[in-house]
């Protein structure tokens, strides 16, 4: 029997994971997840090798990482796979500056990545957190972490660089960007369907709880909406998107908002949730006849057609738009939406095939080619580990 890899991606609200046979076309043995961590948690378990598939409540209040890792580790057992698991790739949001490929994670590793949990408070000690608790159930795998930031470190130098003193600069406050693992996924597909070109001049919408666009020239990463953290860019589920510093100055000053409760504010009471009043889900918002849900949507679509026109002029122009991720995938009317306020860059989406959310939603005219392609972040990982030096070092 061949080695496994298994994939543990963890958010703020959930735990995906994946099983795929280490050979080089990664087989898929398993996939799932454990969702709705803060309110109420739910295995959801694909059918694979022969077995049903797994739908459990796992209780009716909120549980940490813990307990959803724990969900996770008993299939894993159930199924006898435990023992093959030879490596396990870990998603981790933020490498900064020095974590750009697949890394080992070592205890020197594991303290660099520390330092940078200020940089992604929701995502950063929960990942780490995950790789703990791995490495006590699976002491002979390998733990790797792949990164978010990682495959935007090919833009050029001036799309990394903010309006601040050099010193700044040189400390490492500077644009990252995120949903690099995502990005790099799609980048795969469109080389599968273009070939080397990969789409040419491509806007990639990944619209989720968290949202981001990124431009990417023959799939490489020429500019993207995220920066120093997961808080800029797009207005997303409940975080603010891109901010005035006067705000947080102003806020800080004159209103005395203490530093833990303006954190809540920006990354967890913002964005549709807070423009809404009522929900940071699109689905409830979409389906709502509440004016402010209404305009919540409106938001959303308006700053993503601001970004994409942004992007385009970064690239000098746009190929391919493609739509990934929760609301992309599965939000058709915020896809026309966003394809019309883009018209003018020659997108022109074909109702009826973006009704049935079909790969290739553009009509056959059109300037653009506008595509709907799921995201895959634990393949994205799988392919990065597969490759990963095979030295072993202990945590």
């Amino acid at each position: 029997m061949t080695d496994l890899i298994l994939i543990l991606n963890g958010g703020s609200s959930s735990l995906k994971f994946a099983v795929f046979d280490g050979r080089d076309e990664l087989p898929l043995l398993l996939r799932g997840n454990v969702s709705s961590l803060v309110q109420q948690p739910q295995l959801h378990v694909e059918a694979a090798a022969g077995r049903s598939k797994i739908d459990r409540n796992l209780g009716d209040g909120p549980i940490g990482i813990g307990k959803a890792f724990a969900a996770v580790a008993s299939v894993l057992a159930d199924r006898d796979l435990l023992a093959r698991i030879v490596r396990v790739g870990h998603r981790i949001v933020h490498g900064g500056r020095d974590f750009t490929e697949a890394t080992v994670l070592d205890g020197r590793a594991l303290e660099a990545l520390r330092l940078l949990e200020p940089l992604a408070p929701i995502h950063q000690r929960i990942n780490l957190e995950i790789v703990a608790l791995a490495a006590g159930l699976l002491p002979q795998a390998m733990q790797i972490g792949c990164f978010d930031t990682a495959f935007h470190t090919a833009r050029p130098g001036i799309a990394k660089v903010y309006g601040l003193p050099r010193a700044m600069t040189d400390a490492g406050i500077v644009s990252y960007g995120f949903h690099g693992l995502s990005y790099s996924h799609i980048a795969s597909q469109l080389r599968t369907r273009y070939g080397p070109a990969a789409g040419g001049k491509v806007i990639v919408a990944h619209l989720g709880s968290g949202a981001s666009l990124c431009a990417m020239n023959a799939g490489t990463s020429v500019a993207t909406t995220m920066g120093f953290s997961t808080l800029d860019g797009l207005v997303m589920s409940t975080r603010c998107g891109a901010l005035d510093p006067g705000v947080i100055l102003h806020l800080l000053q004159d209103r005395k908002l203490p530093t833990d409760e303006l954190i809540k504010l920006l990354y967890e009471q913002s964005g549709l949730l807070g423009v809404s009043g009522m929900s940071g889900d699109m689905r409830t918002l979409i389906e709502s006849d509440d004016p402010l849900a209404a305009e919540a949507v409106d938001l959303f679509v308006y700053r993503i057609g601001r970004e994409i026109g942004s992007l385009a002029a970064a690239m000098g122009g746009l190929d391919t738009l493609v739509f990934t991720a929760g609301i992309g995938e599965n939000a058709p009317s915020i896809r026309e939406r966003i394809g019309a306020v883009a018209g003018w860059l020659g997108v022109d989406i074909d109702h009826e095939l973006n009704r049935r959310g079909e790969e290739v939603i553009s009509l056959a005219g059109s300037g653009v080619d506008v595509l709907v392609i799921p995201t895959d972040e634990e393949r994205a990982v799988g392919s990065q580990v597969l490759i990963c030096p095979p030295s072993f070092v202990a945590l």
